[in-house]
């Protein structure tokens, strides 16, 4: 019996999965202890959410025209989005990229009134991070000979997959285009505008001493076991607005769509109790591109 216990664990060990993380993989504990004496955690957690948040919201890739009431449109999509060096991005990788892909497959599907609903699923390259967004969108003017398309699309934007992390971005996004026909069913459409997203975030409650042993953590004084530990303080999605200003060009053959995209994103500043005055945070740039089907 002792024998086949041993052969049994020994077989457990060999079939379980290696648990490892990816170098693009989040560590936010890196930003340190908050509760210290004259500590910037607060605001190094503030500016990294705003970039993150810059980050997977980075996107738009299409004019502000609806598919049609009964029409789809299925894309893959890649975005390439700057990482700025100032705002410290803590991954597994000690060195921060300067650059990160993002692809995604986008599904929107038209509905009358003008409307059309849209969903995007996303990866951070190199990670085990799940950027989902959901989307709604309403062509207040389309399709008139003169004027220029104008839609408002409000969109949720979430980080999945991410230790210790909760962050969404929710965006109310305002743009104008127009489209060329170039002869029979081809067309093309420049189209911009200005996105607006408002970012949220919040920390689990992070043990800043992992290495201390299990009876400290467990005993039965709870201050005790409590200290060194803290959340990192929310960031409120009324108190940090990113400015995304884009704009962008798609083409459409028969059914095959193609599109390609430029943005900044503007993410203000945050503040830093030790500083003297509040931090400015840098922008954040994107190109983007898109191939599909439009049906």
């Amino acid at each position: 019996m002792r024998t086949f216990s041993r052969w049994l664990a020994l077989a457990a060990c060999v079939s379980g999965a290696t648990a490892y993380a990816d170098q693009n993989d989040l560590r936010i504990s890196e930003f340190g202890d908050p509760t210290t004496a004259n500590s910037s955690a607060n605001a190094d957690f503030q500016a990294f959410a705003r970039i993150m948040g810059a980050a997977i919201t980075s996107a738009n890739l299409m004019p502000p025209e609806t598919t049609g009431h009964s029409a789809w449109a299925i894309n893959a999509e890649l975005s390439v989005v700057s990482i700025p060096d100032s705002v410290r991005i803590p991954t597994e990788n000690p060195e921060q990229p300067s650059t990160v892909l993002i692809p995604s497959f986008h599904v929107r599907k038209g509905l009358p009134f003008s409307l059309e609903l849209g969903g995007r699923v996303g990866w951070v390259e190199k990670s085990s991070q799940v950027v989902a967004t959901g989307e709604v969108k309403w062509a207040v003017n389309e399709g008139f000979t003169w004027l220029p398309d104008v839609g408002v699309r409000g969109h949720v934007t979430k980080l999945f997959g991410t230790r210790d992390l909760s962050l969404t971005v929710m965006g109310l996004d305002l743009g104008v285009g127009k489209q060329f026909p170039l002869g029979g069913m081809v067309t093309l459409t420049p189209y911009g505008g200005l996105d607006l997203g408002f970012v949220g975030a919040t920390s689990s409650r992070i043990d800043f001493q992992p290495d201390r042993s299990y009876q400290d953590s467990t005993g039965n004084d709870s201050r005790a076991a409590l200290e060194g530990t803290a959340p990192y303080r929310k960031v409120s999605f009324g108190d940090n607005v990113n400015q995304r200003f884009y704009g962008g060009v798609r083409f459409i053959g028969g059914v095959l769509q193609l599109g390609a995209e430029l943005s900044i994103t503007r993410t203000g500043s945050v503040e830093d109790p030790g500083a003297s005055e509040d931090r400015g945070l840098p922008g954040v740039f994107a190109f983007s591109t898109t191939l599909g089907l439009d049906f």
